[in-house]
């Protein structure tokens, strides 16, 4: 399984995945979930993957695929695609063929094909948009009253993001909170795993601005886990109960 979340903001966008593949007990393995596609200044593109690692590694070679393609066109293409909008729908449209071309062929055993993804990005003179596409290529964008979007194991890392993060949550302030979501998510959850991919993409810069690898022994990724431990011990202790 993995984890992977996204937050769109007033002052850019803060994405995290983990790394981790569970094929079985005796089968772990690790795989980049987090993939850029980029002209800078012009355009960015990331996407976060979920769930079957086929589905998912196809899909992204499709992509790529038709970008590099020397026909390529805006249907075909998402980095000549017109609108953040229409990235999706081809992403969507990618992925929900995989996955039913793979189910086809898997037809008589009982492996799951599912596989979801987030995809944000901005172009240059639009607006930085995010959306999570579900397995059958369908697709619901994060907004003003849901400022970040989850797949995977998601439910551990939510209760934090429901209570801190809003639009004008500041990058620095979003990068910490997507930290300790996937901090709980790790206690939580063995089929997630470091090392971790941290993107940050500021408004208006068409680029990712800020990349960043966790390694399981990262001394500041330690450090945030301890202290968050400890405030919540002593925020636990402080309550008490009504008499």
């Amino acid at each position: 399984m993995t984890y992977c979340v996204g937050l769109l903001l007033d002052a850019g966008m803060v994405l995290l995945s983990d790394t981790r593949t569970n094929a079985g007990l005796d089968n772990i393995a690790t795989y980049r979930k987090m993939f850029t596609f980029e002209e800078p200044g012009e355009r960015v593109i990331t996407i976060l993957t979920a769930g079957s690692l086929s589905v998912t590694q196809t899909t992204i070679a499709r992509l790529t695929e038709a970008i590099e393609d020397p026909e390529a066109s805006a249907q075909s293409s998402i980095m000549l695609a017109p609108t953040l909008l229409q990235v999706a729908e081809i992403i969507g449209a990618t992925l929900a063929g995989v996955r039913q071309e793979i189910d086809h062929k898997m037809n008589a055993s009982k492996v799951s094909t599912a596989a979801s993804m987030i995809v944000a990005g901005q172009r240059k003179g639009g607006a930085m948009r995010m959306f999570l596409i579900y397995p059958e290529g369908n697709f619901i964008e994060a907004t003003e009253d849901t400022p970040f979007l989850q797949i995977g194991e998601h439910k551990y890392g939510k209760p934090i993001l429901d209570r801190v993060v809003s639009r004008d949550t500041s990058l620095e302030d979003a990068q910490k909170a997507v930290l300790l979501s996937m901090d709980s998510t790790l206690r939580s959850n063995l089929s997630v795993g470091m090392p971790l991919d941290l993107a940050v993409i500021e408004s208006d810069a068409c680029q990712v601005t800020s990349r960043r690898r966790i390694e399981a022994k990262d001394p500041d990724f330690a450090r945030m886990s301890e202290a968050w431990s400890n405030a919540l011990r002593d925020g636990f202790s402080q309550i008490r109960l009504a008499e």
